[in-house]
């Protein structure tokens, strides 16, 4: 049987969920992981949401 309802949330979003990531600066990649620095959220990309999970990037 088909998924029909895959990656439905992101196709409504601006540019489907694509951008530049704040933090290693590729371009058109899915920006959708939250992430909290300060008193504020950024998105993030999936290998920096990764790096910062595993203490390898900072949010400095």
């Amino acid at each position: 049987m088909s998924k029909s309802h895959r990656g439905k949330g992101i196709r409504e979003l601006l540019a489907r969920g694509r951008g530049v990531c704040p933090l290693c600066k590729r371009e058109r990649v899915k920006v959708l992981y939250e992430q909290e620095a300060g008193e504020t959220k950024i998105k993030v990309c999936k290998t920096c949401k990764a790096a910062l999970k595993h203490g390898k990037k900072s949010l400095a």
